[in-house]
């Protein structure tokens, strides 16, 4: 729920003050601030910084940076599901019980302000995309959104068979196309569900 004692832009700032801090250890510059946001001078940056600390929302750390108050540095790891394997099949979320969680940091994945339950894991099975240097055994990490033309996603082909796949367009229809030269495009004919746009990759440590 908003903070309705912050204006849109005093949201917008503390929200990127968090993330920074949370990534990072230590706050944004009131440089970085000027940049991420295009003020043409830190006049009012600075304007935005003094207002949030008189809303005590953020404080000096050692007489220099503007960073949050402890209590309110909220930390951004949460457990990730991972459900079976792709492309083997992609369990219906909200009735299956994950395989195993796994410890996550959205913002190595460079995801701001994502809910938990929209993002999730499969297990790769398969070598069709491994020139998109996705191997057998690695977590595939999806977040939950509509896909954009060149993305890898978790497709469901026909309401019957779940892939990894590259979605591109040919004419305007959908084509999901491998990352091995040794898999033929897949083009759906009945219907193509995106259940997820694939954020990152987590590589299974071989000994």
């Amino acid at each position: 729920m908003p903070d309705s004692t912050l204006t849109e832009k005093q949201t917008a700032i503390l929200e990127f003050i968090s993330e920074a801090q949370a990534r990072h250890g230590i706050p944004p510059s009131t440089r970085d601030i000027q940049r991420h946001f295009r003020y043409a001078s830190q006049t009012a940056v600075m304007n935005h910084l003094r207002a949030l600390a008189q809303k005590k929302r953020i404080e000096r750390i050692n007489g220099r940076t503007w960073g949050l108050k402890s209590g309110h540095l909220a930390t951004s790891r949460f457990t990730l599901p991972v459900y079976g394997t792709i492309p083997a099949g992609l369990p219906a979320m909200q009735e299956q019980v994950p395989d195993e969680s796994i410890e996550f940091d959205p913002a190595l994945f460079g995801l701001r302000r994502v809910r938990p339950h929209h993002v999730w894991a499969l297990r790769v099975s398969g070598d069709s995309m491994i020139n998109a240097h996705i191997m057998p055994g690695d977590l595939a990490v999806f977040e939950r959104r509509p896909p954009r033309a060149g993305e890898i996603i978790a497709a469901l082909v026909d309401e019957t068979t779940t892939t990894l796949k590259r979605l591109r367009y040919d004419k305007g229809v959908a084509v999901l196309q491998a990352e091995n030269p040794r898999y033929r495009d897949i083009i759906p004919e009945q219907g193509l569900a995106c259940q997820g746009v694939l954020v990152g990759v987590i590589r299974q440590v071989r000994s």
